[in-house]
């Protein structure tokens, strides 16, 4: 029987070990931890989730600030407003969501994050010591660090000898998904669209991670029998099914077809998506630790 992760599930499980150590700092140091939120403009779906993220923090026992800016702010308002907020003592994690409006440069306001409050784990300081396995030192991206809580849970700490392909080779996926595979001791091969007869590359992983952004590229007969797919993929397709204009999200994988060759498999929805909320709480309790001088919990 295929077991498909219920990633709501896993998620709750994370967020209740935040609340837990986020409950222990305050009561052993008296820090309560701090998690601000930026956003700049009227994206609705960006708004969706910076309303999530602020959720979850207040539910976590955070303080939680958020700055709603309008979609006119300029590059040195956002730039000085992440100036304030990395001065501020009370606060450990620091996330400007993204995309901001066009006239905006993402690039400059990440990398001026002080790397020990960039919870999205974006800033170069943060990537560079996920590459050289410092993963204990630096704050891991959160699809990637959801993802891996998967791969963890279904083959234990230590993937020596598993085989693992990420396909997708983004700087917020791909590439620090796998650094993680390759530091728990996988063999691991990323590939793209680049790469030739990528069906025969990935029938040989024992942990195949999809995150391309193609609808359901991803075909059975892609899949190792008993194989691992984590599928990072999250796409709208149309769905007449449910009336004229209707949408449906899938993933990069064929989850049905592909369900029946894998032994565990994530769908979409329902399976990275709730872990990259879960993961930025813990990254911001962790960064709270640092700050304070204790050893880090792990999630």
């Amino acid at each position: 029987m295929t077991t498909v992760i219920d990633g709501k599930q896993v998620a709750a499980s994370v967020i209740d070990a935040v609340k837990a150590a986020s409950q222990t700092l305050q009561d052993e140091t008296g820090i309560k931890t701090g998690l601000a939120v930026v956003i700049v403009g009227n994206d609705p779906a960006s708004h969706a989730y910076v309303s999530a993220k602020s959720r979850m923090a207040k539910e976590c026992g955070f303080t939680s600030v958020q700055h709603t800016l309008p979609e006119e702010t300029t590059q040195e308002e956002l730039a000085a407003l992440v100036q304030t907020l990395n001065e501020d003592e009370s606060l450990h994690g620091i996330l400007v969501q993204l995309p901001l409006p066009k006239h905006l440069k993402s690039e400059p306001i990440i990398q001026s994050i002080l790397p020990e409050k960039d919870v999205d784990g974006l800033h170069v300081v943060n990537a560079g010591k996920v590459a050289t396995g410092d993963l204990d030192g630096g704050l891991v991206s959160c699809t990637p660090a959801g993802a891996m809580v998967f791969v963890r849970r279904t083959h234990g700490e230590d993937l020596s000898g598993l085989n693992a392909v990420v396909i997708g080779r983004s700087n917020l996926f791909g590439k620090p998904m796998a650094q993680l595979l390759l530091a728990a001791n996988a063999t691991v091969t990323i590939a793209h669209s680049r790469t030739k007869d990528l069906p025969s590359v990935c029938r040989g992983a024992d942990i195949l991670v999809a995150a391309v952004g193609r609808p359901q590229m991803v075909k059975a007969d892609w899949v190792k029998p008993g194989a691992t797919v984590i599928d990072v993929g999250i796409n709208r397709i149309a769905a007449p099914e449910k009336g004229e204009g209707k949408f449906r999200l899938v993933g990069d994988v064929a989850f049905a077809e592909c369900a029946e060759v894998a032994e565990v498999i994530t769908p979409v929805p329902g399976g990275v998506g709730p872990m990259t909320i879960a993961m930025l709480m813990a990254n911001t309790v962790i960064a709270a630790y640092r700050k304070a001088g204790k050893k880090a919990p792990k999630f």
